[in-house]
């Protein structure tokens, strides 16, 4: 999955993943005067506003590897969300001002749109801030910032070692922020699940391991470690000398020991009071205050349409009968004797079909997931005008934040190439990563799924810049979900009949999805209940089906985004197909799809309907 920026603590996901994080006392400069306002083109008006909008989020600026105001994180505080949003309302009030909207060309149109959706979609949100869980077991706070500090912090000089100092100072405030949130949510009557609350307590915890802030030990934390090796390269490199970076290091050890442990203490000891309140039987938001409102909701967010619960349930279970048909072909071709649920057995226990759970055996399988990477990339022009320009690399999550079963996910470089695209992978129990699965999901996570998608979009010149960074869900996850399947027709892929089932298996794997996480969250389903029809329908190991239940739990309607994106998208190609006939071509219909970055589902099918228009001109030309 994408990770995002794809994927934060649900409402707060919009702060961190798409804002990364507000600053109320940091204003933007003011919107731009009338008079030169007007004198814009559309696209320099976009450019304007975004450039606006970035100065709200230190974070995002990391992300795209700028350095302004890196000494900082911002505000995830209500304050600081709603003063963004205010400025957002204000954007678009001027822009239905300035800008007659049926004088734009086409392309103009999109862009448009796509601003007021992400406004509208930002002002619906506004309701349900305290309806999420600020700290989760899958992506919490708790967990992200560590993770950003150490990948996505740039440290090339002495004032960026500074800067990595006042961002570890500025953790106490923020996280003093997100408690806040978490104890309204809590009495608005927002319960948090024993696992999810275990998970931030081993998370926190794990964080806090090691030098300075366990003294008695030589084992250094992850933190500390990595601030150590960044100054120890400045010197290397000669540009600071050994006794400014000692000092440095001092100061970096006093910020962690008197302002980043006694908050992650304040972490552990919050979840510690919530477990008391954590229910014996885990359901969905549905049992919970405005749960129904705010899980169609998610689901309108999340799939960018306006699909009902029950619509995506039965979806899924049309998709479940159609895709154990397609199981059975392969059981039936391997020459299986015995019924479905015996051969997911066979797959899932089979010794053959697991890396040893060994250093070894983590080794083999970045290795073997990088070559699969590399064996598509080759094959990728027959099918692709645009290509991304960007490296991809393959590594293992970190020790602090990896989960026995959990999805792999990707984190986008920056546009100027300086970081490579990352595809992470949990390889902490190999037992829950099957050999026949790594093929699919090098796809989905790296070519030419989401580092392919995200590389293009940032890499394009000739949208407007906002667009280059847009996130929509069920289009980028779509994405990389009908690329899973693509890379059937694509040589040199799936040629052992296994994977060909592990091909099936990730698909059926998000159609399960649909099925289970309406079921949780507007059917009344339990955990229990969840994993049992997981189970039943899918070869995937209990520990992966466990963990991927627990993320739906406190992530609703996130997981439909997947299967709901990529059958719009083969729907969209179907489309084409039949309306182009022998004028369709395969580049020129992914080249559409990617070359405005995500966008909405019904936006792109519009951009789909404009090209499908324009080969038709060109041809009749």
């Amino acid at each position: 999955m994408a990770a995002p920026i794809h994927h934060k603590t649900l409402l707060t996901v919009m702060l961190i993943g798409l804002l990364g994080g507000c600053d109320s006392n940091t204003k933007p400069a003011p919107t731009a005067a009338q008079a030169t306002a007007t004198s814009l083109s559309l696209n320099q008006w976009f450019d304007a506003r975004y450039e606006e909008e970035l100065q709200f989020s230190p974070i995002q600026l990391s992300f795209l590897g700028r350095k302004e105001r890196n000494h900082e994180l911002g505000s995830f505080s209500y304050a600081a969300f709603t003063e963004e949003l205010a400025w957002k309302k204000q954007t678009v009030e001027e822009l239905r001002r300035l800008y007659d909207y049926d004088s734009l060309t086409p392309a103009e149109q999109i862009s448009y749109d796509i601003w007021v959706y992400q406004y509208e979609q930002a002002a619906a949100s506004a309701e349900y801030f305290y309806n999420g869980l600020s700290f989760d077991q899958m992506s919490g706070i708790q967990s992200f910032i560590p993770t950003f500090l150490i990948n996505f912090h740039r440290v090339e000089d002495e004032s960026d070692l500074r800067a990595y100092i006042a961002r570890i100072k500025d953790v106490a405030p923020r996280m003093e922020e997100m408690l806040e949130t978490a104890q309204k949510s809590a009495d608005a009557g927002v319960v948090s699940p024993g696992f999810a609350l275990d998970g931030v307590i081993d998370q926190a915890s794990a964080i806090i391991d090691g030098q300075p802030f366990v003294e008695n030990t030589a084992k250094d934390s992850d933190l500390w470690a990595d601030f150590q090796q960044e100054a120890q390269a400045l010197v290397g490199q000669q540009k600071i000398t050994q006794e400014v970076a000692d000092a440095l290091m001092q100061d970096a050890k006093s910020a962690l020991k008197k302002h980043f442990l006694p908050t992650y203490q304040s972490i552990i000891a919050w979840a510690e009071t919530q477990k008391d309140r954590a229910p014996a039987i885990v359901t969905g938001v549905g049992s919970q205050p405005n749960g129904a409102a705010y899980y169609k909701h998610r689901l309108a967010t999340q799939t960018t349409t306006s699909l009902t619960a029950d619509e995506i349930h039965q979806i899924g279970l049309d998709e479940i009968a159609r895709l154990r048909i397609e199981m059975q072909s392969i059981m039936d071709e391997v020459k299986f004797e015995g019924d479905l649920s015996e051969f997911f057995e066979h797959v899932r226990d089979g010794k053959w079909n697991y890396y040893p759970d060994t250093d070894a055996g983590r080794e083999a399988y970045i290795t073997d997931a990088t070559a699969a990477i590399e064996n598509i990339k080759s094959e990728l022009p027959k099918f692709f005008g645009l290509l991304p320009k960007a490296d991809l690399v393959v590594k293992r999550v970190e020790a602090f934040r990896e989960q026995d079963g959990a999805a792999q996910h990707y984190y986008p470089g920056t546009p100027d190439g300086s970081r490579a695209g990352t595809y992470y992978a949990h390889l902490s129990d190999m037992n829950a990563m099957p050999k026949n699965q790594l093929e699919v999901i090098a796809y989905h996570e790296g070519l030419p799924g989401h580092h392919m998608q995200i590389s293009i979009a940032q890499e394009l010149e000739a949208v407007p810049q906002f667009r280059t960074q847009a996130g929509f869900t069920a289009y980028s996850e779509g994405w990389g979900l009908y690329s899973e399947v693509l890379a059937k027709e694509i040589p040199g892929t799936y040629v052992d009949p296994y994977n060909r089932f592990g091909q099936l298996t990730s698909e059926i794997w998000r159609a399960i999805r649909l099925v289970v996480d309406t079921g949780l969250h507007a059917k009344g389903w339990t955990e229990q209940q969840a994993i049992d029809y997981f189970m039943q329908n899918s070869p995937e190991p209990l520990e992966s089906v466990t963990s991927e239940i627990r993320r739906y739990i406190v992530m609703p309607g996130q997981a439909t985004s997947y299967k709901i994106g990529m059958l719009k998208i083969q729907a969209l190609r179907n489309k084409a197909e039949t309306a182009l006939g022998d004028q369709f071509d395969i580049r020129g219909f992914h080249d559409a799809v990617l070359g405005g970055g995500a966008m909405p589902l019904p936006i792109l099918e519009r951009v789909v309907d404009q090209w499908i228009d324009s080969v038709r001109t060109n041809a009749a030309s």
